[in-house]
């Protein structure tokens, strides 16, 4: 298997993914500074020339959610859980996240670190006010459900997990009011528990990383 991926944020669930894991994978970093993610060669295998992308034989799938699943479904693993009523959960869970608590946390991740590193200049204040505003809403139910839940399927780690907290190791840098939120953050605390989740990006050489 190949896994085309970029250090940002949906790369990095399946990188995290891959590496908890322990699946065979060989990772080819795609540098979007350079516009590697829209040669004709990538657009073949994923013609939205976005990151990631999961070779594996003759098939390639992109979109990240579908590329854990993949991978958890590949190695037989309760992260994807055999019942039925809990895929649904995880599907739900991946859908909500999507258009809402990933939309909006990945909006002041934008804002924050990623417009400084490709020089479109310092957050708009009006945006960011917007995306908080927003994060808080969702929050609020995320932070409900895991009252008195260790996962979001309850005592079940699952890739909605790893999905869904993408965002988080990046909430102090890019302004995310993740500390209102309490069981969200022992949720998260507890993820943090795993190297593959603090650390889910391959190690690059030296002069490949500042390339």
């Amino acid at each position: 298997m190949q896994l085309y991926y970029a250090e940002t944020l949906a790369p990095r669930k399946a990188c995290a993914v891959a590496r908890y894991l322990g699946m065979q994978i060989e990772y080819n970093y795609l540098d979007l500074g350079k516009g590697e993610h829209l040669k004709p060669a990538y657009l073949t295998l994923n013609p939205n020339g976005k990151v990631p992308c999961l070779v594996d034989g003759q098939r390639s799938i992109w979109e990240a959610d579908a590329i854990v699943c993949h991978l958890a479904q590949r190695a037989q693993s309760p992260l994807w859980p055999k019942e039925p009523e809990l895929q649904s959960d995880v599907l739900r869970w991946l859908s909500w996240n999507s258009q809402h608590f990933y939309r909006y946390g990945g909006a002041l991740y934008f804002e924050h670190l990623i417009k400084h590193a490709i020089g479109l200049g310092e957050p708009d204040s009006a945006k960011v006010a917007e995306a908080q505003r927003w994060f808080r809403k969702h929050a609020a139910v995320l932070d409900r459900h895991l009252e008195d839940r260790t996962w979001l399927l309850g005592d079940q780690m699952s890739i909605a997990d790893f999905s869904v907290a993408v965002t988080l190791p990046y909430a102090a840098r890019a302004a995310m009011p993740l500390d209102e939120f309490p069981n969200i953050v022992r949720w998260h605390d507890r993820l943090n528990e795993f190297e593959a989740w603090r650390n889910p990006f391959p190690s690059r050489s030296t002069e490949a990383a500042a390339a």
